[in-house]
């Protein structure tokens, strides 16, 4: 049942724009600035890490911010249980996490939360299938690179990829094109002068 939910919610958001953004590390403040900047760019999914609780205050501005924006954010690095559940508990529309973790799978299925779980191999892209998830975060994608996810796609047709992890307007298009449904942006998205590039980036490969 989560794994229908997190399809259809990632399909839909990721869909107009195939990018995720990411801000991790800055203030409250600082975060709703970025995910503003991110919401400008056209970007409608927005993910706060929350790596320890220290970041917990910067997730819940931001979700507050996108209430009032009709907009989504979710929390990343979700790599426990109680991570999941402050997450959820502070209205985290989604999760992110840079592994398969499989009792945070479980526990987002229970609540209905869409998860995104990372992979780096083939048995855990087959884990996370096996788990009824089809959409999944390649990282770190920039030491995958783009022929490691073509080489996926092939016996893995139903998994969409999210590379993410040293994507940036330089090498975003080689991964679209390669077959990621998206890329996962940090930096560039509050670089005024990476955004051009970002967006013919985008372009190029649609």
């Amino acid at each position: 049942m989560t794994t229908d939910v997190s399809a259809a919610f990632f399909a839909r958001h990721l869909a107009a724009s195939p990018v995720l953004g990411i801000f991790r590390g800055a203030d409250p403040r600082a975060t709703v600035e970025l995910c503003h900047r991110a919401w400008e760019f056209g970007v409608e999914l927005v993910e706060i890490p929350i790596q320890s609780d220290s970041a917990l205050p910067s997730l819940q501005a931001a979700v507050e911010a996108a209430r009032e924006h009709g907009r989504q954010v979710g929390a990343g690095t979700v790599t426990t249980v109680r991570r999941l559940r402050a997450a959820h508990e502070l209205g985290a529309s989604f999760t992110v996490a840079p592994g398969l973790h499989p009792p945070v799978v479980d526990a987002s299925a229970e609540l209905g939360l869409p998860h995104l779980p990372g992979v780096a191999t083939a048995t855990e892209i087959a884990g996370a299938e096996a788990a009824g998830l089809s959409w999944v975060k390649a990282f770190p994608a920039a030491q995958l690179g783009p022929d490691w996810i073509a080489a996926q796609r092939a016996p893995f047709p139903d998994i969409r990829f999210v590379a993410t992890g040293g994507v940036g307007p330089d090498n975003a298009a080689d991964f679209l094109r390669a077959g990621c449904s998206a890329v996962a942006i940090g930096s560039a998205l509050s670089d005024p002068e990476a955004l051009p590039r970002l967006r013919e980036a985008v372009r190029a490969a649609s």
